[in-house]
C-alpha cells in the first residue's frame, strides 16, 4: 500500500469516527433538551445518580479533549 493510500485510509477512518461522535453529540443534546426524558414532578434520587454518572463520564471525555483535570500537563 502506498503512503498516499495509507493516508487516505486514515483520513477516511477519521472522518467516519468524527461522524459517529457528531451523531452521539446530537442525540445527547436532544435528550438533554427533553430533560433526559424525566418530567420535573417525577425526578427522584435515582435520576440524580444517573445524570451524575453521565456528567462524570462526559467530564472525563472533555478533560482529555481539552487537557484539563487529570490530563493537565
Amino acid at each position: 500500500m502506498t503512503n498516499d493510500k495509507k493516508k487516505q485510509t486514515a483520513l477516511d477512518a477519521f472522518i467516519a469516527r468524527k461522524a459517529e461522535i457528531d451523531d452521539m453529540l446530537a442525540r445527547l443534546q436532544a435528550l438533554s433538551d427533553e430533560h433526559f426524558n424525566v418530567a420535573p414532578d417525577e425526578v427522584n434520587w435515582a435520576h440524580v445518580g444517573a445524570i451524575g454518572w453521565t456528567a462524570e463520564q462526559l467530564r472525563g471525555i472533555t478533560d482529555r479533549a481539552f487537557g484539563e483535570g487529570e490530563y493537565v500537563e
